[in-house]
């Protein structure tokens, strides 16, 4: 049904008579980057679907326009490091037009804003790699000011080649202090600029066209986004763990892209030609004809390597440790679907002593809650989610590693998948409500587990902290409010709305999916669309819509407040700095009547005696004493806007910092039973210590002592620990 008043609704607005976008003004020296007619199509359906469906219930005005403008320009030039403030007067002309021009398809406004950032961008460039070769006294006390955000633009251009030469005596001072020669930092800064240059005069009208559609959807609420076909890409690889192509990460590296990493398990892993360090110069699909790859945008090559799997692509390669001079080998690489374990659940073991008494606790990670619709959608049995995952690590972790609990690490996780945070709750809890939803009209639902029994019933806990979000916290709240198990960290992010993904080629037929692509055709000059031809080379890109919010069990929303755990640490991320309520465009936090569900325990005296233990071991914890130092500091920092730029000076001011660093990390390491490093010296992996897991565990520990006849009714059974 929603599908149906979304094609209505889409496809009337496309026939619709519109006003002809104004002329885009050209801003003199630069190359113009214009938007195309799928992007002024993708304006107004945007701001029809947010009108018609976001849970706001929201009106494009004036007032919307104005935030854009100020979001958009903040964008482009946070440090007002680049606009003039002639330019910013300039600008405000559009303040009260942008939502007028959106409805009408109009892009000509913030596209010329760009062209005059471009510009003066490329005036910093220049003016800058002019400056490298300066002869700089280093012995100098004045300062560079890196953050201008709350001063006022600069007057001039004189005003601003002053602070971007003392930009670049900053980064000459501090590739001296890694004590190369100044010639050499002369010529490392130079090849960094014009790399910076190049990378930057090829953006694309879709860069641009990005840029100002987050400034737009931000400006309505922090979770609406619109993405532009590559990043919708992006988003639902992220989102299924999973992609077709060759399984290798890239970067760019002096105008040629280099294999940054190999897939474990992918095509390229297997096939054992490929490796990290080689750079690709050409591409072929399969025995066609080699493209040079040499100068591209990353993405572009990206775009030219992945592709349907079982397909071949052919590459042109400079194996590592040669010069670009060499004759490059060619590889062959047949495609397939690569499954991203490293982002997926993972599980350990550690052992515990409490009170003389040993434990054995599993530990799974859970990066976020993904799964791949395409492959279930398909009838793909195996497909991956987030819920099968950790049923199979559940299930070794049972009978394999006889574990005494388990602890969920939600740490990081930014959520992901509603339906995987229901099924997942489910391996916990037997059969219940486990979140309510309410839409845009108020109605409210109540999502349950309807699968019996549970797939742990053992002691479980679950680590949270600041970046844990939306379906994290759904998770969470659910195994807090059935009493199930414990929460610990810190006070989770506050992300309690639903969004939902909307890919907008499905909201028209394929007959207006063509008049689209003939409106295209027609400017192929500033087209995106490769061979926009037909219907099948357009893509409107995705929208994530905000058209629901949800709801604990027991009626509070996480929204703007989280979850806040049961047993609190001190938070490793400033607090006034991530987080729901430091979005001034989220909705609010309220509560609505419980849904029927009966919790598994009250556990409410227990944790006091969990929350004593804690607080005393952190009290006396070096590792929360020098959390709590770092929080200080950060403040301090935070408020700091200058750095000196005496070399001697900032040397001694470093030194100082690593000598401290290196006390603090010899005085840890003697703790642990770990030999003192020397300056310079790196840590192995192995080495490490995470001290908020560590916590967490003995929590864990103290839990399981003081409930050991502890009985929770998980159905049926009652689990005895």
């Amino acid at each position: 049904m929603l599908k149906r008043i979304f094609f209505v609704i889409f496809t009337a607005a496309v026939l619709a008579c519109q006003a002809a976008p104004k002329t885009q003004p050209i801003v003199e020296g630069v190359t113009n980057v214009k938007p195309d007619e799928q992007q002024q199509i993708v304006i107004k359906e945007v701001v029809n679907l947010i009108e018609s469906y976001n849970y706001k219930k929201i009106q494009i005005n004036d007032s919307i326009s104005s935030l854009v403008l100020d979001k958009y320009i903040k964008s482009l030039d946070q440090g007002k490091n680049y606009f003039l403030a002639s330019d910013i007067k300039e600008f405000e002309k559009y303040r009260y037009t942008l939502d007028d021009d959106f409805k009408n398809g109009d892009l000509s406004a913030p596209f010329y804003i760009y062209n005059v950032y471009a510009k003066r961008l490329n005036e910093y460039f220049n003016y800058s790699l002019a400056q490298i070769k300066t002869k700089f006294n280093f012995n100098d006390n004045d300062t560079f000011v890196y953050d201008r955000e709350k001063m006022p633009w600069a007057a001039s251009a004189t005003a601003l080649n002053e602070n971007w030469r003392k930009r670049v005596k900053y980064e000459l001072v501090n590739l001296n202090l890694t004590g190369t020669a100044e010639a050499k930092n002369v010529e490392t800064l130079t090849k960094r600029y014009k790399n910076l240059q190049s990378q930057t005069s090829k953006t694309n009208n879709q860069d641009v066209f990005q840029i100002l559609m987050d400034a737009f959807t931000e400006s309505v609420d922090p979770h609406t986004n619109y993405f532009v076909p590559t990043r919708a890409t992006e988003f639902n690889e992220e989102m299924s763990r999973s992609f077709e192509g060759i399984g290798a990460r890239l970067q760019m590296e002096n105008e040629v892209v280099k294999v940054s990493e190999i897939i474990a398990g992918g095509p390229a892993f297997k096939g054992k030609q490929l490796s990290a360090g080689d750079k690709i110069t050409a591409v072929a699909q399969g025995d066609g004809e080699f493209v040079d790859v040499v100068g591209w945008r990353i993405d572009a090559i990206v775009a030219k390597i992945k592709g349907p799997k079982g397909t071949k692509v052919r590459l042109k390669v400079i194996p590592v440790g040669k010069e670009m001079s060499s004759k490059p080998v060619i590889i062959d690489i047949v495609r397939e679907k690569v499954i991203l374990e490293d982002q997926s659940a993972k599980k350990k073991v550690k052992t515990i002593s409490t009170n003389g008494k040993s434990y054995k606790i599993g530990i799974i990670s859970l990066p976020a809650f993904y799964a791949d619709f395409k492959a279930a959608n398909a009838g793909d049995k195996n497909y991956k989610s987030t819920t099968r995952d950790v049923r199979k690590l559940i299930d070794s972790l049972k009978n394999i590693d006889k574990v005494n609990a388990i602890v969920m690490d939600l740490r990081g996780n930014g959520g992901g998948s509603l339906v995987e945070a229901i099924s997942l709750t489910g391996l916990f809890i037997d059969r219940g409500p486990v979140v309510q939803v309410k839409d845009l009209r108020g109605k409210i639902e109540v999502d349950e587990d309807e699968n019996a029994g549970v797939a742990w019933d053992g002691p479980f806990g679950v680590m949270v902290d600041r970046l844990s979000a939306s379906a994290s916290e759904i998770f969470a709240g659910a195994i807090q409010d059935y009493g199930r198990g414990i929460i610990m960290g810190s006070q989770t992010y506050g992300k309690g709305t639903v969004q939902s993904s909307i890919d907008l080629n499905k909201l028209i037929n394929p007959g207006m999916l063509q008049k689209i692509a003939g409106l295209i055709a027609r400017d192929k000059t500033i087209g995106t669309s490769p061979g926009a031809a037909g219907a099948a080379n357009v893509n409107l890109g995705q929208i994530n819509l905000t058209m629901a919010k949800f709801y604990r069990v027991a009626g509070s929303s996480t929204q703007h407040k989280g979850v806040i755990p049961d047993v609190t640490f001190p938070s490793v991320y400033p607090m006034d700095k991530i987080g729901e309520d430091t979005e001034a465009s989220a909705l609010p936090w309220d509560v609505i009547p419980s849904s029927n569900f009966k919790a598994v325990a009250n556990l409410a005296a227990v944790k006091a005696g969990l929350i004593k233990n804690s607080e005393q071991r952190i009290a006396n914890s070096l590792d929360f004493k020098y959390l709590k130092q770092d929080i200080a500091d950060l403040k301090k920092r935070d408020a700091e806007i200058s750095v000196p730029l005496n070399e001697a000076k900032l040397k001694a001011e470093r030194d100082a910092q690593e000598a401290k660093s290196l006390a603090r990390q010899n005085e840890l390491r003697a703790l642990r039973g770990l030999p003192a490093i020397k300056k310079g010296e790196k840590v192995t992996k192995q080495d490490t210590f995470d001290f908020i897991e560590d916590e967490s565990l003995k929590v864990m520990g103290d839990f399981m002592q003081q409930t050991g006849n502890y009985v929770m009714n998980l159905g049926n059974t009652g689990q005895q620990f």
